[in-house]
């Protein structure tokens, strides 16, 4: 039915997403796989969780069936350690359960609650998730708009836009390296206003997307499935952008004028631009750009 992402419950190791991930089969392939990370076993030891996160797309912070697993005591500082470790390991992380459950009959968040989101995004998940407010709750609507501005809220703080990621570390591949490269040039150069990437599978704007800026990225997508599947990182604007009949010498402008058309950039703006010699490779990204705003 063409999903974008399949959530796996209860995984004990990286064994059962390979085995999911096979069930899926060719016609699959394209699917994300989630870890709901909620069982004791995913989180006993940094080798099995890891095995996890890397076998998955994304990993979910299930904190429900977690939290009844380990206790409310551990939980805290696990879903410090699975946010942390999935963004190490350069996979999207959500947060999901109870966020904003009172929400279910008011029309309101409780303190405790505008807090737990906040913390989540100043810890640095990609999502935050919601469960019965929106699927059998009275408020959704009202739900979704306060979740919104709590994320805006917390992401406006200085610690939300400063990181250290990855800062004393060699890395092994190009396109890592210009993606890393392009974020550092965002946060240290005036004037600034967006990184775009353009991309085939949507991994550039993921390893952009690792360290925080305060500045939107945008995935310029190839492909609709790496447009759609993009819209999970945070921090990232996904758009499709069909480079097919365009030819390579107009690809930067072109670039500039969809940021321009949507609202993102100004005249007299910089963009770092991020790119690969053939647009439609895996891995190719190897050219960063920075430029301005016409």
């Amino acid at each position: 039915i063409g999903v974008d992402y399949l959530a796996v419950s209860f995984p004990r190791s990286a064994a059962d997403m390979q085995e999911a991930r096979e069930l899926l089969g060719e016609a699959g392939r394209e699917i994300g796989l989630v870890a709901k990370v909620e069982r004791a076993e995913a989180v006993a030891d940094p080798e099995t969780l890891d095995g996890i996160i890397r076998a998955s797309e994304a990993v979910m912070v299930a904190r429900g069936d977690l939290g009844v697993e380990i206790g409310d005591a551990q939980l805290i500082g696990v879903q410090k350690r699975i946010i942390s470790r999935a963004r190490k390991l350069n996979r999207a992380v959500i947060t999901a359960t109870q966020m904003m459950e009172s929400m279910i009959n008011a029309p309101l968040p409780t303190r405790a609650e505008v807090f737990d989101v906040a913390n989540a995004v100043l810890d640095g998940t990609d999502a935050v998730m919601l469960s019965a407010e929106t699927a059998a709750g009275d408020y959704p609507v009202e739900t979704i708009e306060a979740m919104h501005r709590l994320c805006l809220g917390a992401e406006r703080e200085r610690t939300a836009q400063e990181s250290g990621h990855r800062i004393h570390e060699g890395f092994s591949q190009i396109d890592e390296t210009v993606a890393l490269s392009a974020m550092y040039a965002a946060n240290h150069l005036a004037g600034v206003a967006a990184i775009a990437c353009m991309t085939s599978t949507g991994y550039t704007p993921l390893i952009a997307s690792r360290i925080r800026s305060g500045l939107p990225i945008v995935g310029l997508a190839h492909s609709p499935i790496a447009q759609r599947r993009m819209a999970l990182y945070r921090g990232v604007v996904s758009v499709l952008f069909d480079t097919s009949a365009m030819q390579a010498t107009e690809l930067n402008a072109r670039a500039l004028d969809e940021l321009q058309a949507r609202g993102i950039t100004t005249p007299g703006d910089l963009v770092i631009l991020t790119r690969g010699d053939h647009m439609n490779a895996h891995g190719g990204t190897n050219t960063l750009k920075i430029l301005s705003v016409a």
